[in-house]
């Protein structure tokens, strides 16, 4: 099959269709259906422990969709009531919210990690499997719990020196996140984003924890939800999405190609050979109510959260500078990028003053090619819209960055 030529533009507008950033913003309350035509759009939502602004998981879906109730998303994975659970959190693209029904696609990696994920974790579980079978059967008793908890009705006493913290767990907590990777219990997430650990049944209903999907099967149909996902990808795209290997998943590209499912393309200066998903759209823009679609992303937002990807498709390089030491950052501590229309023009650091009531905006940059004072009112109207979500009311512009100077002219 002869390659079609896609321009790099087109490929971008593939991409951000794919993706959902042009389907129509809700009107007026955004429901369970909205919530659902976004995860049918993303197929997954990446997660995030860290609160400077909202955690991770919470800004895709107002990337898309507005202003909507963070419950919603919470019912949806944690707390459903006397609803179906929509979402549940696996190892997908990192800890991830998946669709209930996708779980048994992940039994192969549930295998994989039947000791857990990392040597530690691996080498206390092969030492302390009696204390994993106990711990199972204090979940099994008493229905979801911490590990705190677990520990308490096991009479463990935790070590003065332990605070309990991420990087200072318990053996009980090891176990459970051990578990949990081999598909032997789930979780949920309490208000503190803290994982209470139940039975998978109890999570995902008996008839999907008890189903198994063979590997091979497994890795197609998640490369078809990729390719879903991406709209046009590399073979290295499609692999990343779910943290695939690209060798694993060829044979599975090439059935795809075959049953026409995707299509070979040649992309504008992309090195690689690409695939086009045979449903993707081609819009000539991205709007919104006529106007260009603009959008301030998460750091993990399945848009960019691949970087190699992000550079080829947007000419965008970013990279998360939380590790980094504040002397050394360039652009901040927790930059979002910011599209417009069919671009990323710019990057926004953003920080949520709760006790004052303040979004804070220490830096904000134009990206090379953009006109500032453009990119700046459109900025300043969706830094509005966020600081109302969030319950703020306020929006305090830094002096870091090219567009600060022009945000503050637009904020007097």
């Amino acid at each position: 099959m002869t390659p079609t030529d896609i321009s790099a533009a087109q490929a971008r507008r593939i991409a951000l269709v794919a993706q959902g950033f042009a389907d129509r913003r809700s009107a007026g309350a955004v429901t369970l259906r909205h919530l659902d035509r976004v995860v049918g759009r993303t197929r997954l939502v990446q997660m995030d422990s860290v609160n400077v602004a909202v955690r991770a998981h919470y800004l895709p879906l107002f990337s898309r969709l507005g202003a909507y109730d963070r419950a919603l998303l919470d019912r949806a994975a944690w707390r459903p009531g006397r609803g179906a659970r929509r979402l549940t959190e696996y190892w997908a693209h990192e800890a991830a919210l998946i669709p209930v029904e996708d779980w048994p696609l992940f039994a192969f990696r549930m295998a994989d990690y039947r000791d857990g994920r990392y040597r530690h974790t691996r080498d206390l579980m092969r030492r302390h499997r009696a204390l994993a079978a106990d711990v199972r059967a204090v979940i099994d008793e008493v229905g979801a719990s911490t590990p705190r908890r677990i520990e308490d009705s096991l009479g463990i006493e935790r070590s003065p020196r332990r605070s309990g913290g991420w990087w200072d767990r318990g053996e009980v907590k090891h176990l459970c996140e051990a578990m949990f990777a081999a598909g032997d219990v789930a979780a949920t997430r309490d208000e503190s984003f803290g994982r209470h650990y139940d039975l998978t049944e109890r999570i995902v209903g008996a008839d999907i924890a008890t189903r198994v999907v063979e590997r091979s099967e497994a890795i197609g149909e998640l490369v078809v939800r990729a390719a879903s996902a991406h709209g046009i990808a590399t073979v290295a795209d499609l692999a990343d999405y779910y943290r695939l290997k690209p060798a694993e998943i060829r044979s599975a590209v090439a059935d795809l190609v075959d049953a026409g499912a995707i299509l070979p393309v040649r992309v504008e200066n992309w090195r690689d050979e690409a695939y086009l998903h045979a449903e993707a759209a081609v819009p000539s823009r991205v709007r919104s109510a006529g106007e260009p679609r603009s959008a301030i992303l998460s750091p993990f937002d399945p848009l960019v959260f691949y970087r190699p990807r992000t550079e080829r498709v947007f000419g965008f390089h970013y990279r998360i500078e939380i590790y980094v030491p504040a002397p050394k950052r360039v652009q901040g501590y927790y930059v979002h990028p910011y599209l417009l229309g069919d671009d990323l023009v710019a990057r926004v650091d953003l920080k949520a003053d709760r006790a004052r009531g303040v979004l804070q905006v220490p830096g904000a940059f134009v990206e090379d090619g953009h006109d500032p004072d453009v990119v700046a009112h459109r900025l300043a109207a969706d830094l509005a819209a966020l600081a109302e979500w969030l319950g703020l009311s306020a929006v305090e512009i830094g002096t870091r960055g090219s567009l600060t100077s022009h945000l503050r002219r637009i904020a007097r």
